[in-house]
Order: structure tokens, then C-alpha cells, then sequence
């Protein structure tokens, strides 16, 4: 079998080794385990994304999944549930008191793995993964005599498609 470098799967493992560090740091500190779902959706929320469409899109799963973990985080009391102030006929997710708790031991994990990083692989190299990171990647590309289709910034060419028909 031929070995191809692909880059997704480096890319995949390193956030499950930044993922798995932060669940074992939280868990060591007393926190309940959350599944990896479950830790991507407050990731979301966290970085100010309150709307569930939004992090079902943002995680490339369905609004009724989306529902689903945060339903399982508001049962944990990490998060509720509110009316959205600028649109009453939907509802947005914010972080319940316990989750800004559980953020504070998140935040200091995610800096001790970055700093074990840092250690491991040196700082220039996670210097460079910080601005390779950061550069604009520009739009997804088309798949060789694909035909383009126009999708708001920031939508998946799945809801440009939607919003055609």
C-alpha cells in the first residue's frame, strides 16, 4: 500500500491530543466528564457563538444534534437556554454560572498543553502553527468542473444550495 501524507489526519489528531488534555485536566479538577461533542458546542458558546443553528453549522452537524448536546449540557447545568433579546420567536445558549466556573479550569489546561507543547516541539513551531492557523485560507475550493455556487460568507455551499430551492 502506497503511504500519502495527508494533512487532515495530523490535523485531526493534534486537536484530539489538545482535547483529550483538557478533558483529563478537568477531571482531575473535579469537573464531570463531557463527551467530545459536548466540549466542541461550549467551545463554541464560549468563543461567542450563541445561536444553535449557528453551532450546528459551525460543527457541520444537523440543528436537531446540535439541540441534543446542548439539551445533554443544560442537564449538567452548563449552559441554558434563553430568549434571544433581538429575536423573541428564538432562543440563544449562554453559559450558566457553573460553566464560567468550568471555564477558568479549561482556560488554565489549555495553557499548561500549550506551554507542554511548547516544550515538546519548541516555541517557533507552535509560533508557526499559530499563524498558519490564523492566515486567511481563503474559501473552500472547487472540486475540479464544479459548477460555483454563491453562498453568504461564512455558510456551507449545503445552505447555499437551500436557499436556492
Amino acid at each position: 500500500m502506497e503511504k500519502t501524507d495527508y494533512l487532515i489526519l495530523p490535523l485531526l489528531q493534534a486537536f484530539c491530543w489538545f482535547d483529550d488534555g483538557l478533558q483529563a485536566h478537568l477531571e482531575s479538577r473535579g469537573w464531570q466528564h463531557i463527551t467530545r461533542p459536548q466540549s466542541m458546542v461550549m467551545i463554541n458558546v464560549l468563543s461567542g457563538q450563541n445561536k444553535p443553528s449557528t453551532i450546528a453549522r459551525n460543527l457541520g452537524i444537523s440543528r436537531q444534534a446540535a439541540h441534543v448536546t446542548i439539551t445533554q449540557l443544560e442537564k449538567l447545568d452548563m449552559v441554558r437556554m434563553i430568549e434571544d433579546p433581538e429575536d423573541g420567536r428564538s432562543k440563544i445558549v449562554v453559559v450558566s454560572e457553573k460553566g464560567k466556573a468550568m471555564r477558568s479550569d479549561a482556560d488554565a489546561a489549555v495553557q499548561r498543553l500549550t506551554d507542554e507543547l511548547r516544550s515538546r516541539i519548541g516555541n517557533g513551531t507552535v509560533n508557526n502553527l499559530f499563524r498558519a492557523f490564523r492566515a486567511d485560507w481563503g474559501p473552500v475550493p472547487q472540486p475540479i468542473g464544479a459548477v460555483a455556487i454563491d453562498a453568504a460568507p461564512g455558510a456551507s455551499q449545503i445552505d447555499a444550495v437551500r436557499d436556492d430551492v
